[in-house]
């Protein structure tokens, strides 16, 4: 995502967008002159918000104009204009604000496969600097996850994976540690089972990013990192199957989220976490009824193959949690319940701590970036219970799921730590304006407005 994309206004030459409220529509289009009024009605242009026309100028120049609900621009207010417009650069009648996320977004392609669209840049000029700047970073972290996401599985496997959060510790002066091989068996053997079954080149490891002041809180970040879920021999049918180069999403947000973190400098000691598997299928692969030992020392009868995300985690937060972290927030495309229950839009959101939910969730009303609360409902960890080993990876029930899966997690969380828990989708099944079908971050810019207001 280029930054030219947004530029502040020092006067350059720009075509204007003329935002017009739709409560202000019918006096704004009787003030126009006839040919105004002309191009207005040969375009259909109504009041209704969204709309948009091209409007002739005295010679061969013309303007745009768009229709807004409110004067306050909301995030996506610009962004079909940005997918449709032409090349060049254009000046908005009033401070595009939170819009300008908008614009750089819907000028988004995901072009590694085919021939780049061309018919770009197209640069708005607005804002202040410091402003753009920020519109700039979390733009380019939203691109870093939908590239991420979008991305077939054969070209993106777990050492590609660990090569993205190489090259992001490279670029802030982190520290890097990964541990595979037989390091992993002993000290994550979740992970390692999870992932013991991929080919050779594909092996699962444990990543870690650290950076700042050991001086600062700390907080640790947690992705998972399934670069591609066959359900194992549990195996998931053809059209469950066909989405799962996804299922590392989690990692992409908390991957993107650091980034975001370190190129702001916030004043916290930074703790990254990815566990990178395939779940795959070879006749080394675990099975249900296998009793997995975790590094938390608990053990854990797997019912379900494909619930194998939750295993991966609970090794990743037991580490997390052994640094003594103020906070700890993952990010997982954990489970179809949580898209039964709220849709694809809205991340199935649990939180252990008020403070933290509260800060949170009024970060994602902020920044038009929406979470939804589901409880951490102490009644049904019954459903976690095994009659040989300390509990089940998945409930046979099927009620719950979401919740079962984070209640499955917080048994790997210390007691009390704040921790949030994001089952997100990360994924777009249909287009919207600047959001198009496929990978897409969800949840990411509410946590990182909730970060970047605690330790900023």
């Amino acid at each position: 995502m280029s930054a030219t994309l947004l530029q502040p206004d020092r006067g350059q030459p720009a075509r204007s967008i003329d935002i017009v409220e739709t409560a202000g529509f019918e006096a704004w289009l009787n003030a126009q002159p006839q040919r105004i009024r002309a191009a207005v009605s040969a375009q259909k242009l109504t009041g209704k918000a969204g709309g948009s026309a091209i409007l002739p100028g005295d010679t061969d120049d013309w303007s745009v104009v768009l229709i807004v609900e409110k004067s306050d621009l909301g995030a996506w207010d610009l962004a079909r204009l940005a997918e449709t417009l032409p090349e060049g650069s254009y000046r908005p009648s009033r401070e595009a604000g939170a819009s300008m996320l908008g614009w750089m977004l819907g000028q988004y392609r995901f072009d590694r496969y085919r021939k780049p669209e061309g018919d770009g840049p197209r640069v708005l000029l607005s804002g202040q600097p410091a402003l753009i700047e920020e519109t700039v970073r979390i733009a380019a972290a939203t691109t870093k996850v939908r590239d991420l996401v979008n991305t077939g599985a054969s070209d993106f496997g777990p050492a590609e994976l660990e090569a993205e959060v190489s090259a992001l510790a490279e670029a802030h002066g982190a520290t890097l540690n990964v541990t595979r091989g037989e390091a992993l068996v002993k000290g994550y053997p979740m992970v390692h089972a999870v992932g013991q079954a991929a080919a050779k080149g594909r092996e699962p490891r444990l990543i870690e990013l650290e950076w700042g002041d050991p001086k600062n809180p700390r907080i640790a970040l947690v992705g998972k990192g399934v670069c591609f879920d066959s359900g194992g021999l549990d195996i998931k049918p053809s059209a469950g199957m066909r989405l799962m180069k996804k299922d590392m999403g989690g990692a992409a947000h908390a991957l993107a989220l650091a980034g975001l973190v370190m190129a702001a400098r916030l004043k916290v000691r930074l703790h990254l976490l990815i566990p990178a598997v395939e779940n795959a299928v070879a006749g080394n692969a675990f099975r249900p009824g296998d009793v997995l030992r975790t590094r938390k020392g608990l053990t854990v009868e797997n019912t379900n193959t494909d619930a194998e995300g939750r295993l991966i985690l609970g090794d990743a937060l037991t580490r997390a949690g052994e640094e003594k972290p103020t906070l700890i927030v993952d990010f997982a495309t954990l489970t179809g319940a949580a898209r039964v229950a709220v849709g694809p839009d809205l991340p199935a959101t649990f939180v252990n701590d008020e403070p933290l939910a509260g800060a949170l969730f009024a970060a994602a009303g902020e920044v038009d970036d929406p979470l939804w609360r589901m409880p951490l409902w102490d009644g049904y960890d019954e459903m976690l219970k095994s009659d040989i080993a300390d509990m089940i990876n998945a409930a046979d029930s099927g009620f719950a799921g979401a919740v079962t899966a984070a209640l499955f997690l917080r048994r790997f969380v210390p007691e009390g730590t704040p921790w949030a828990h994001l089952d997100t989708f990360a994924w777009r099944p249909a287009s919207k304006p600047g959001r198009p079908k496929g990978g897409d971050a969800l949840g990411l810019r509410a946590a990182w407005a909730m970060l970047k207001a605690r330790y900023s």
